[in-house]
């Protein structure tokens, strides 16, 4: 009997915490702010059927929030003893990490939570301080990430199926001819194997990326499931998903793949009116100094703006040269086309305090209305949906943005099943293409973008 394809959905996600912040819950110890916040959201999340919790990681003091950040992995698995079935996605860098350890961390937190498992691979942009070594070159890190990636999977793939089987008494037998080296010997690391850990429930977790250099889209193309992206606007995000779809099929790959993931940043608000009087406030706040060292920070970190009046057009002479930046590179090349299109210092800044991401200020249905039409452009899988920490934001995203989405079909009322693989709706994982001639694309090859800041009321 023939089998119909469920309906292309969107999958939903949202920050899991672990960020210090400087305002605490009044019910909630400061030294233990950051995981009982955690358990808060993890507990309303699932309670929604939202898809996954994520959470970030920078490694520098100060990089993110003025307290500190935990680390992911550990901090996936503390929320994974406190629910069922909500996916776990979190953020570690290969550029620090060997293969070996990443296979049994991930395969561990697979495992511990019954195939919930995710990894959004970074290569770090900052950091390497604190590592005793100098930041390669992104096309360094780039080349360690596929390696990386190429022992872990190697290594989840290392137990052959029936290696371990449910044998009389219900006692487990294992087959040690179906447990196999994997003598790998590269680049950058000779890992023997096999994996020491029994085969995943999901066989691996799933694999996000997040990168939009030209080395970043390689990646991504060859290896992830789902990419991490900051796409301003929708003609950013049309572009980037041509170019690294267009370079995935070009490997063999399924169409489809990978799933884009976008940040959003939402301002929500019970009219349009109170949505923008948010905005508003928030910039007449804004510190211009601390917002000019986000800009610089947006541009690659080299450039001086000395001199530029706020509400004068930044020179494009100012737009360094790609090739000089050893981070963020994509970052870099969306605030240098907001520069070409002559916006002043004052709009850069703004648009720096949402660091390139996708932001909209509207009602829950308008910011709905926004989502749907990423979605069928065709450009949208997964996207974030809020801090749900803050009762107010968890209101109007539980009971006014899911509740819209679900009423248009665009997003499931239930998991679809126990694993995130399965609610993400992505098949069976397969070994990546191995590399063929050409290469990606330059990012956001003739773009045209919307003449705003990157914030938009829907």
């Amino acid at each position: 009997m023939a089998t119909s394809t469920p309906p292309r959905t969107i999958a939903t996600v949202a920050g899991a915490g672990g960020q210090g912040s400087e305002v605490y819950d009044q019910a909630v110890d400061p030294d233990r702010s950051t995981i009982e916040q955690a358990k808060i959201i993890a507990r309303r999340a699932e309670d929604a059927r939202i898809d996954a919790l994520f959470t970030a990681d920078l490694l520098r003091f100060g990089a993110q929030g003025p307290i500190g950040n935990q680390e992911p992995l550990i901090f996936m698995a503390a929320l994974a003893g406190i629910t069922s079935r909500i996916g776990l996605i979190a953020t570690v860098t290969s550029t620090f990490h060997h293969p070996f350890n990443l296979a049994r961390l991930f395969g561990t937190l697979d495992h511990v939570s019954n195939g919930r498992a995710a990894w959004n691979l970074v290569t770090s942009s900052i950091g390497e301080e604190n590592y005793g070594v100098p930041l390669p070159s992104p096309e360094e890190r780039y080349a360690r990430a596929a390696e990386v990636l190429d022992v872990a999977n190697a290594l989840w793939d290392s137990w052959r199926p029936g290696a371990l089987r449910r044998g009389d008494h219900g006692r487990a037998v294992l087959d040690p001819d179906l447990v196999e080296p994997i003598d790998h010997r590269g680049r950058f690391f000779t890992v023997a194997g096999p994996l020491n850990i029994p085969p995943l429930p999901q066989g691996r977790p799933v694999i996000f990326q997040a990168g939009q250099s030209e080395a970043g889209v390689e990646l991504g193309a060859r290896y992830a499931e789902a990419v991490f992206t900051s796409l301003p606007t929708l003609d950013h995000a049309r572009a980037y998903t041509t170019m690294i779809r267009s370079r995935a099929a070009q490997l063999g790959r399924p169409g489809g793949l990978p799933l884009i993931f976008s940040s959003l940043h939402a301002t929500y608000g019970a009219t349009e009116a109170e949505a923008l009087r948010q905005v508003r406030e928030r910039e007449e706040a804004f510190d211009l100094d601390r917002g000019r060292e986000r800009l610089i920070d947006m541009l690659g970190g080299g450039v001086d703006l000395t001199g530029i009046g706020l509400d004068e057009r930044v020179p494009e002479s100012i737009i360094p040269d790609l090739t000089s930046i050893n981070g963020r590179r994509g970052r870099v090349e969306i605030f240098a086309d907001y520069i070409r299109q002559g916006r002043t210092l004052r709009e850069l800044i703004i648009a720096a305090q949402d660091t390139g991401h996708w932001a909209v200020a509207g009602t829950p249905e308008q910011i709905a209305d926004a989502i749907e039409e990423r979605f069928r452009a065709g450009v949208l899988d997964v996207i974030s949906v809020g801090n749900l920490a803050d009762d107010t934001q968890h209101d109007f995203v539980v009971n006014g943005l899911l509740p819209d989405l679900r009423r248009r079909g665009l997003v499931r009322p239930d998991y679809a099943g126990p694993t995130l693989r399965d609610n993400l709706g992505l098949p069976a994982p397969t070994t990546p293409p191995e590399p063929v001639a050409g290469q990606a694309r330059t990012a956001f090859e003739s773009i045209l973008t919307e003449p705003t800041s990157g914030r938009t009321s829907a």
